[in-house]
C-alpha cells in the first residue's frame, strides 16, 4: 500500500511539475517568459532563469536577467533577443494558428530569431512541439507570418 501511495505521489509531483513548466509570455505579474532570460538563449545556447536584482522593464512588462551584462545587451537592442510570435509557441502559431503557452526551456535560436515550444502535458500526455516544428520546419517557416499576421489582429 506505501509503494502505491509513494508511487501516486510521484506521478502527482512530475505531472505538476510538467505542467509549472508551461508559461504564458507575460504572467500575472507582468514577468515575461517565466523570468527566463532571453539573452542567455543567444549567448549561452541555454534556457538560463533571470533573477529580480536583474529586471528591466519595458512598456510595462518585466524582464529578468541572469546578469547586468545581459541586462544592458537587452536594454540597447531588446527587439534583437526578443522571442517570435511575442513569446507564443513558433509551432502552435504556424501549425495550428493558436497562441500557446511555452515552456521556456524548449528553444531554438536559428537565422538570429528564438523560437520557444510548447513542451508539458497536453491531454494527459507528455507533448513537445519542438520535434514537430523539426520534422517541418521550411513549410511552417512559411506559415509562421501568414497564421501570426491574423492572430496578432
Amino acid at each position: 500500500m506505501k509503494t502505491i501511495i509513494n508511487s501516486l505521489a510521484l506521478i502527482l509531483f512530475f505531472s505538476q511539475a510538467a505542467r509549472a513548466q508551461v508559461v504564458e509570455p507575460v504572467d500575472k505579474n507582468n514577468i515575461a517568459n517565466g523570468g527566463y532570460d532571453f539573452v542567455a538563449y543567444f549567448t549561452d545556447n541555454a534556457a538560463v532563469k533571470g533573477v529580480k536584482e536583474f529586471t528591466q522593464e519595458i512598456n510595462g512588462v518585466k524582464y529578468q536577467f541572469a546578469s547586468a551584462e545581459h541586462r544592458d545587451l537587452f536594454k540597447s537592442s531588446p527587439e534583437k533577443y526578443l522571442p517570435v510570435c511575442d513569446g507564443y509557441c513558433a509551432w502552435g502559431v504556424a501549425e495550428k494558428g493558436k497562441k500557446v503557452p511555452v515552456n521556456p526551456k524548449t528553444f531554438k535560436v536559428s537565422d538570429g530569431k528564438l523560437y520557444l515550444f510548447f513542451n508539458g502535458d497536453f491531454n494527459g500526455s507528455p507533448f513537445n512541439t519542438l520535434p514537430e516544428w523539426n520534422k517541418n520546419e521550411k513549410n511552417l517557416l512559411s506559415q509562421l507570418p501568414v497564421n501570426w499576421a491574423k492572430l496578432k489582429k
